[in-house]
């Protein structure tokens, strides 16, 4: 059976990334040759997995590997099983990828991998014979100086390190450092797993100083309750004192006026496996949550839920894009007109991948960093990269979104040039 294809009456994101960019590309005047480069990855691995299932039976699986530009350096992006994951996804993942490391201003390009599955309907023993063979299929273009992936959608430290042993396997030696979000004990990094949220909520500091809000008991909305969007729950509550007044996972979502906690809810959640339920809330549904009368808005789910058909019921001063693509190019206008501060996907969780690529270089020299030093070099990071933003903009006059887009095109198409290839 051949992979599913993006069905025609979805939001494509591939078009979507190719759509930013093209913005850009315009604003910035840039040559032909440079700005049809950028619209593409430069280069992508099918492959076909076949798999032994706890039943006997063998089942095909179908993934993907994008390394979409590595102008600037190693490519660096994560690996997501979904049974909903197409070609065109992981290939605007990959852009955004690229765009991503080149704002936060490391030296790496972007990549993205994804494989066709339920995880949820699989056992441990089936994800890990999944997780090897893949590798073993993809591992011929990773590696410390090619590729490096790390965890995404379902996927965690416990596959990342099934998949360093079965690359070891392969390359008769360790290298632990071709891919990150590794368990401490095999070298990953501390810091690592609150990394993406951490780094958008020190973005969101620098937005509510901009904006004169004061963050203590800031009214704050959460779509999505995985690995970034629980522990921004944590962080904003702990670092700032935002009251978080509703939260939504993929079954539904909850509201408490008077704000939810958050070792309450993940207990919650651990238990029942949703937030919905949670008692003394009212259940909502992932749409009415978007567009709650509150002041932080963080959408931590899948892409393209802030669309032009709901963006202008959208009631949110901030909003944190935690989510890779959730806020469509028709959306991204509606929100400027209406004076919502967006701190745009690749922007906002770009945390990860920053201490993903701490923890490359604690990897290449065998030295590991102290969790203060990992937060304060992600700090300094992430803040100016949002000032590089919020300075383009300024100057501009455009929205958020387009302005990362002109501080992190301007150095990957600086890169291209230098190297010769336009």
């Amino acid at each position: 059976m051949a992979p599913p294809e993006s069905s025609e009456t979805q939001i494509n994101p591939f078009k979507v990334s190719q759509q930013q960019l093209d913005e850009a590309a315009k604003v910035l005047q840039l040559d032909q040759a440079t700005h049809e480069l950028l619209r593409w990855p430069l280069r992508e691995l099918h492959v076909t997995l076949p798999v032994k299932m706890d039943d006997g039976s063998t089942k095909i699986f179908h993934g993907f590997r994008v390394q979409y530009n590595d102008a600037r350096g190693p490519t660096k992006g994560g690996i997501r099983y979904h049974p909903s994951e197409t070609i065109d996804t992981v290939r605007a993942l990959a852009a955004w990828m690229t765009w991503k490391c080149a704002l936060v201003d490391i030296p790496l390009g972007g990549a993205k991998g994804g494989v066709i599955c339920n995880p949820k309907a699989m056992s441990q023993g089936e994800i890990e014979r999944l997780s090897r063979a893949y590798i073993r299929q993809v591992g011929r273009i990773l590696g410390l100086e090619k590729d490096v992936p790390a965890p995404d959608v379902y996927t965690n430290p416990q596959i990342m390190a099934w998949m360093a042993d079965e690359y070891a396997f392969m390359q008769g030696h360790n290298e632990f450092g071709m891919i990150t979000g590794k368990p401490l004990i095999l070298g990953g990094s501390l810091g690592r797993g609150d990394a993406t949220a951490r780094g958008g909520m020190y973005c969101l500091r620098e937005a509510s100083k901009i904006l004169a809000i004061e963050l203590k008991d800031t009214s704050t909305a959460i779509q999505g309750y995985g690995n970034a969007g629980s522990l921004a729950h944590k962080l904003g509550s702990e670092l700032f004192g935002l009251k978080i007044v509703a939260v939504s996972d993929s079954k539904g979502g909850i509201f408490l006026a008077d704000g939810l906690d958050y070792e309450k809810v993940s207990a919650h959640k651990r238990e029942t496996g949703s937030v919905v339920g949670f008692a003394g809330s009212k259940a909502i549904s992932n749409e009415e949550l978007l567009e709650l009368e509150i002041d932080v808005l963080i959408p931590a789910a899948l892409e393209n839920v802030i669309t032009g058909s709901n963006a202008g019921n959208i009631k949110a001063k901030i909003i944190v894009e935690l989510a890779n693509g959730p806020t469509t190019p028709n959306a991204d206008k509606i929100l400027y007109k209406n004076e919502v501060y967006v701190i745009p996907d690749f922007l906002a969780n770009a945390g990860g991948v920053t201490v993903s690529y701490f923890e490359m270089v604690q990897n290449s020299y065998g030295y590991y960093w102290e969790e203060s030093v990992i937060y304060e070099r992600l700090d300094k990071k992430m803040t100016d990269a949002f000032h590089a933003v919020h300075n383009a903009a300024s100057q501009h006059n455009v929205h958020n979104r387009l302005a990362a887009y002109l501080v992190a095109v301007t150095r990957v198409a600086e890169a291209v040039k230098v190297r010769g290839w336009t």
